[in-house]
C-alpha cells in the first residue's frame, strides 16, 4: 500500500472496494467478472513485459506498464470480489 504523500486513484478505489460491506448482485458480479484488457492492449502489455524483463524498456515505456499493471491489479480485486458475492449468494441457498 502506498503511503500518504503517493497515494494513487487506484489505491483509492481499491481500499473503497475492499471494504464495502454486503454482497453485489449476481448480475453486476458476473458483469464485473466480464471487464478484461482488449486484446490489443495485452498485446501491449505482453510487449512492454517482454522488454522489461530483458531490460530494455525505455522510461516511458515503463510508466505505461505501470500504469497497465496497477489498472490489472484493481481488475483482479474487483473480480475477486465478484467471484465472493457469487460464492456467498451460492452458499446461502
Amino acid at each position: 500500500m502506498a503511503n500518504t504523500t503517493d497515494i494513487t486513484e487506484g489505491d483509492i478505489l481499491e481500499r473503497i472496494i475492499s471494504s464495502a460491506e454486503g454482497t453485489l448482485t449476481p448480475s453486476v458480479a458476473r458483469s464485473l467478472l466480464g471487464l478484461r484488457f482488449p486484446a490489443q492492449d495485452t498485446a501491449r502489455i505482453r510487449r512492454l513485459l517482454r522488454k522489461n524483463n530483458a531490460g530494455t524498456i525505455a522510461a516511458g515505456e515503463r510508466m505505461i506498464l505501470e500504469k497497465y499493471l496497477r489498472i490489472g491489479q484493481f481488475l483482479d480485486l474487483l473480480h475477486a470480489r465478484a467471484r465472493l458475492s457469487l460464492a456467498k449468494r451460492s452458499q446461502a441457498r
